[in-house]
């Protein structure tokens, strides 16, 4: 039978404590997380939460993303249904309409 495997990964807390007991001032600071008089240390793996006002866009995105793309598909349409003569340039407006109604889109939350 082969010997198990060596599982990648390490420790998840400092040296020197256990699970369940939290590091003390008397602690090396390594343990503590700090380094210095209060300062936190470059491993600290608290992330503060982000506010509700963060995540929430302004009213005029969702407005303008719909703005972009039917103004995209009306020249494209136009394109087509009015005049034959003018070229390709009507479509590649209406693409980079509907590409900046995309853009919009992925900054909509």
């Amino acid at each position: 039978m082969a010997p198990p495997k060596h599982k990648t990964g390490g420790r998840v807390t400092p040296k020197g404590t256990k699970p369940g007991r939290l590091p003390t001032a008397d602690s090396p600071p390594s343990i503590r997380g700090t380094t210095r008089a209060g300062e936190v240390a470059a491993s600290s793996r608290y992330t503060p939460p982000v506010p509700l006002s963060a995540k929430e866009s302004p009213r005029w995105v969702p407005t303008l993303m719909i703005a972009f793309l039917v103004l995209g598909a009306l020249i494209i349409m136009a394109r087509y249904l009015l005049n034959d003569q003018v070229g390709n340039w009507l479509v590649f407006a209406g693409l980079g309409f509907i590409l900046a109604g995309l853009y919009t889109a992925t900054k909509w939350h």
